[in-house]
This record gives structure tokens, C-alpha cells and sequence, in this order.
């Protein structure tokens, strides 16, 4: 039997908020409807999950975290561990990933990384605390708080996606760290169902928008 599907848990509250926040926001909302994103509640899975995303298509990813569970099952501490370097590089890791997964397995299993108290810490802290493990920079750090812990408030300025969505919804040509601020407060305490919106009109799933960005030239 195959692992129940998650999704990120939402409802009116947050889209009539972010609605009535900005006007451009309200048409998207009405435009794309309900959005079901799947979510990683087990932390350490999640993680193993995003290493292995890094640099990669999705659809690899997907294919490489396929093979993983349909091996291993659950993805756990203990199981990571007790793999060599090549059986976790035959599922189409590289080197410095399994390094990666097998240092935070070790961690878990010494103590030194609890990840049930970073889940429980506000969001600034799993921040600081995620993005210092070894191969988890801040934009891994919030894809974690967003798709595995389901923090309500996160907008990544580091999601190119993000700021492409941005773009698009209110005809910016760039945005600068002001302007996110500028958006990240409107949307508080919600920012993760904007972002969620953000990323649908990133992909082109709003009619009439385009982006805004200037042409590079081709050299």
C-alpha cells in the first residue's frame, strides 16, 4: 500500500485575507481556484527529499525519491544509515549528496540533531537552524518550512519563482529586497498561500500575465 497523500492545508480564511489585501491577488485567486500541493509531513524524509532535489529536475527528483521508497519504504535515520555510499549513489545520487544525507542520518541517530525541536522552534530559529546543516542553504531551509513543517507565513525572496509570480501579477521589471519586504508584509500572516498563488502564475497558470522582466540580449 502506497504512502497517503498529503496537501497543504488552507481554506477561505487565508485566500479572503490575501483577497482583500490586494485587489491583483484576488483576480489570481479567483482565476486559478483551489490549490493542492503535496506536502512531506516527516521531517527527515522531507529533507532527504530536498538534498536530492538540488540542481535536478522535479521529474528526476521524483524518479530517484521513487526508487528510494520503493526500496527502502519509510526514509529514516536508521535505514539511511545503514546503507553504504554506493547503494545510496545506485538510486542516481551523487557523491556529495549522499555525504550530505548520510552526515544529517548520523546526527539523528547521535542526538546532536533534533528535529522534533526544530519543529517546534519559530520560524527565524528552523530557519538559522535548517539552512546551517551541511548541503541546506536558506531557500531549502523554507521549501522545508513550507512543503514539510506547513508554516502559514513563508515567502522565499531566494524562489526565482516567487519573484517571477511578483513580476507578473504587478508589472514589476525587477524585484528588489524592498519591494519583496514591501510584499511579504501585505501578505502576512499568510505568505505561504500567496506563495503558493505566486508559483501558479509563475507557470503561466493566469491568462493575460507575462513577465516583466527586461530582455537580455543574446551575446
Amino acid at each position: 500500500m502506497g504512502r497517503e497523500l498529503r496537501y497543504f492545508e488552507y481554506g477561505d480564511e487565508e485566500t479572503s485575507y490575501l483577497a482583500a489585501r490586494d485587489p491583483r491577488m484576488a483576480e489570481a485567486i479567483e482565476a486559478v481556484g483551489f490549490i493542492r500541493r503535496e506536502v512531506h509531513p516527516d521531517l527527515f524524509a522531507a529533507l532527504v527529499n530536498a538534498i536530492m532535489g538540488q540542481q535536478i529536475s522535479t521529474k528526476a527528483q521524483a524518479t530517484i525519491w521513487k526508487r528510494m521508497t520503493d526500496s527502502l519504504g519509510d526514509v529514516t535515520p536508521e535505514c539511511i544509515d545503514a546503507l553504504s555510499n554506493d547503494e545510496l549513489q545506485a538510486f542516481g545520487l551523487s557523491f556529495r549528496k549522499v555525504s550530505y544525507i548520510k552526515g544529517a542520518a548520523k546526527r539523528v541517530l547521535a542526538g546532536e540533531l533534533d528535529l522534533d525541536a526544530i519543529a517546534a522552534l519559530p520560524d527565524d530559529e528552523v530557519r538559522r537552524e535548517l539552512s546551517g546543516l551541511p548541503g541546506i542553504g536558506a531557500w531549502t531551509a523554507e521549501m522545508l518550512m513550507t512543503f514539510s513543517l506547513q508554516r502559514p507565513d513563508i515567502m522565499s525572496f531566494g524562489d526565482l519563482a516567487i519573484q517571477r509570480g511578483l513580476r507578473m501579477l504587478h508589472h514589476h521589471r525587477r524585484i528588489t529586497p524592498e519591494l519583496f519586504a514591501k510584499y511579504r508584509r501585505r501578505y502576512s500572516p499568510y505568505g505561504t498561500v500567496a506563495s503558493l498563488y505566486l508559483w501558479e502564475i509563475a507557470g503561466g497558470a493566469v491568462s493575460g500575465l507575462r513577465d516583466w522582466a527586461p530582455k537580455t540580449k543574446p551575446k
